[in-house]
């Protein structure tokens, strides 16, 4: 398969990265396509769409060999399933779907169109192999039976901190670190209320304890990097 685009977000490293997309909405990517597909008639009447699929390489998980059973992180890491009941980017093809809310479209004379999504689940420079449009008259199925992830889904922890500890930090910026740390992304079989956790989002480090359902931000601190947003693809 060819790879048509990547998309840049601002999750450099994958701890921390929300294990479905559209948990956070406030996560924003943008998708720039290779120098052979950036032809405005390729997303004539995209923009008439809210939400996309996108079809993507887990880049950083490819492995020489597969297993037919994986440790779901929602069943506490320690119950295996088979790879095809789960999502796990450990898979015999290293190929990853998300669904994404379409913000914009913007059209560069140098790269062509770029499409701006929210809602994404993806490394910064995470190779794209297709983009379609989601059909909410098929692609949606309220009562659908979701297996194990039916018993796992509500899983959110109570997010608190003190106003030193976020000052100077942009308000949009904090909200969705919230969101982000709402969705607990610690180890799941490392349940250790006396550890100090570390992620690293846009241009923060961001160090936090959970005790319980309660994750306390510890810190955010700079890093220096150039977020997504500003940065020159």
């Amino acid at each position: 398969m060819k790879i048509i685009a990547h998309i840049y977000t601002d999750f450099s490293e994958k701890f921390g990265i929300p294990r479905q997309s559209g948990l956070v909405e406030g996560l924003r990517g943008k998708i720039i396509f290779e120098p052979e597909y950036r032809v405005t008639e390729a997303v004539k009447g995209l923009e008439e769409y809210s939400h996309l699929w996108l079809l993507w390489k887990f880049s950083k998980a490819e492995r020489g060999s597969w297993s037919a059973t994986v440790r779901p992180p929602r069943l506490g890491g320690k119950k295996r399933m088979g790879v095809f009941a789960t999502r796990s980017p450990f898979r015999p093809n290293p190929i990853g779907l998300s669904c994404v809310s379409l913000e914009r479209i913007e059209y560069d004379e140098t790269l062509g169109p770029v499409i701006y999504v929210t809602g994404v689940d993806m490394l910064d420079g995470t190779p794209i192999y297709d983009i379609k449009p989601y059909l909410s008259y098929c692609d949606s199925h309220p009562d659908a039976k979701c297996g194990f992830a039916d018993e796992v889904k509500s899983h959110e922890l109570e997010v608190k901190y003190e106003e030193a500890v976020v000052r100077g930090v942009e308000e949009e910026k904090l909200r969705t670190i919230c969101d982000l740390l709402r969705q607990d992304p610690r180890t799941a079989y490392l349940d250790d209320e006396q550890r100090i956790w570390g992620i690293t989002y846009a241009a923060y480090n961001i160090k936090f304890m959970v005790s319980g359902k309660q994750l306390q931000i510890l810190e955010i601190k700079e890093d220096g990097r150039v977020d997504s947003d500003a940065a020159e693809k």
